[in-house]
Order: C-alpha cells, then structure tokens, then sequence
C-alpha cells in the first residue's frame, strides 16, 4: 500500500497517487466547499471556482490514463506516481 501524507492508500494502481493529489485538490476548492457541489460536478465547471493547479492535475491524471494504453509507452514506462 502507497503512504499519501500520513494516510494510506488502498489503491495500487499506476495513477492512484495522481488520482488521490485531484481529489483532495477538488475537494479543498471553493467548488466543493462553498458551492457544495460534488468533486466530479466541480471538473466540468469553468467559472474560476477550481484552482489552476487542480485543472493541471486533471490533465496529469488523463495522461497518465492514456499512457497505459499507448504501446509505445508500455516499453518506456507508466507515468505517475
């Protein structure tokens, strides 16, 4: 199991340490906790309430998703934590 700030992650999978950085950075946004909306309704807003860098993480995280399935990069390596 992955170590994440004190806590533990039960997920082990290749993108799981870019997955849990997006979620608690959605979660700390002013989307989340003024708007009360939920993490994944907050991905789809554009009016500012997301920081800049939770939008960065989303796309490390869809690069990292896109990396698994592109040949080329199955013999480079898996990107993310």
């Amino acid at each position: 199991m992955m170590k994440y700030d004190g806590e533990v992650l039960a997920d082990k999978s290749t993108c799981s340490g870019v997955r849990a950085d997006l979620k608690m950075c959605l979660l700390e946004s002013d989307c989340c906790k003024r708007d009360k909306k939920l993490p994944r309704e907050c991905l789809n807003t554009f009016d500012g309430s997301v920081p800049e860098n939770c939008l960065v993480l989303r796309k490390t995280f869809f690069e990292c998703k896109r990396s698994l399935l592109d040949n080329r990069q199955r013999f480079r390596g898996n990107k993310g934590y």
